[in-house]
């Protein structure tokens, strides 16, 4: 008789704390890639863990919506599943099409190119700040999470001084599975505030003149046939700058984790500068921001020789998908200059990252500037790892400059 597969532990958030389970990945892409997993207190889900498959998954919203259940595999309650079904990443088309539209011609490769100059200048005024603090520097709060917060400022004209406000909110919102950054309670909590922070500040711009940022598309533009409600522009107000924020921090922090952890790659970087925008790619492909997205089956269908029921629950594994050897040759290995890379940190199809442009020239900015401004960086003491199934973030990096 085979022996029963060990249970898997897949959705508890301890299971992350010490980096992802890469092995256990690998193994089960082989045996069992669309795998079961139970969970404690409420229904189980679907763990989709090869590259093919997640794909499959994202391009048949049909099939597989992010309305019908939002995007985390924990089951929300009534009413915080309405607001979420309100933001975009859990919107289905053509719902999410007519909301996306209006804003795609503002995140164009073009409009973001223009931006260079001030990230540049926010990423130095960052820096500057790190150094008067040095030698010893915690990289991942004090310094990588400061540059998307004011340029999401910028972006949107939120006032200065209170950046500092709403960048401890946003972390406090996607950190509630660690206690040492926020509980579950200072979670909720913190996105109700951002929300309601979002509602004041567009019923405050709706009576002053137009500025030409984010904030007057969002407010003058129509979605889906009918001006954005202060209400809407709450709700939109705590994904874009929630996610603005986690996610390039943590592209920014792992990404310079896995280079002093690959020497060798951080010497080829340092030599060639024109390999940054390949060594951001493989940061992302290796250490993804988000371990998955969920989605929730509308009509019975298979998935990799498996039924799936309609009403059941699945999750797309980005950070198994990203090591599929069926896709990446070596995918084990961290290489900055693997060509192709068809990660799939920024999601594809109906929600591809609206911000991907963005995101790419903070990344090449940061880097190109840190690499400039110290000839030495090392690691200062032990990386930590944020308790989390959702986010794959570090919550702290010491880290020596000179």
């Amino acid at each position: 008789m085979t022996p029963a597969p060990p249970p898997l532990a897949l959705h508890r958030a301890d299971t992350y704390v010490d980096g992802a389970p890469h092995e256990l990945f690998a193994r089960l892409r082989r045996e069992a890639p669309v795998v079961f997993q139970p969970m404690d207190d409420q229904p189980g889900y679907w763990a989709v863990l090869r590259h093919a498959d997640v794909v499959h998954v994202a391009t048949h919203p049909e099939i597989f919506s992010a309305a019908e259940g939002g995007v985390v595999v924990e089951d929300l309650e009534p009413a915080s599943l309405e607001q979420m079904r309100d933001m975009l990443l859990a919107m289905d088309p053509p719902r999410h099409t007519a909301y996306r539209r209006p804003l795609v011609p503002e995140f164009t490769a073009r409009v973001i190119s223009g931006m260079e100059a001030r990230v540049r200048e926010v990423t130095r005024e960052i820096l500057d700040r790190a150094a008067a603090r040095g030698p010893e520097v915690e990289f991942v709060h004090d310094v990588c999470a400061h540059l998307p917060s004011q340029v999401i400022g910028e972006l949107m004209g939120l006032p200065r001084d209170d950046w500092a406000r709403i960048h401890a909110m946003a972390e406090r919102n996607s950190g509630g599975q660690d206690p040492d950054i926020a509980d579950a309670a200072e979670r909720g909590s913190s996105s109700v505030d951002m929300a309601m922070y979002g509602i004041t500040f567009a019923a405050a711009r709706r009576d002053t003149p137009a500025r030409g940022d984010l904030t007057d598309i969002l407010l003058r533009k129509e979605f889906d046939g009918a001006p954005m409600t202060d209400v809407d522009f709450g709700r939109f107000f705590v994904q874009l700058v929630t996610a603005g924020n986690d996610t390039t921090r943590t592209m920014l922090s792992s990404g310079l984790l896995a280079l002093l952890e690959h020497p060798g790659q951080l010497a080829m970087v340092r030599r060639d500068r024109r390999l940054i925008p390949s060594a951001i790619e493989e940061i992302l492909r290796w250490a993804n921001p988000l371990h998955y997205f969920r989605r929730t089956a509308v009509v019975d269908t298979e998935l990799g020789g498996v039924r799936i029921a309609a009403g059941d629950k699945v999750a797309m594994v980005y950070t198994s998908a990203n090591r599929d050897e069926a896709v990446f040759d070596d995918s084990q290995r961290f290489d900055i200059t693997r060509r192709p890379n068809h990660h799939l940190s920024f999601g594809i199809a109906h929600h591809f990252c609206l911000g991907v442009h963005l995101a790419r020239l903070e990344g090449r900015v940061f880097f190109e500037e840190l690499l400039d401004r110290w000839p030495d960086i090392e690691l200062a003491g032990e990386p930590r790892r944020q308790r989390s199934n959702l986010n794959n973030s570090l919550k702290q990096l010491p880290v020596r400059i000179s």
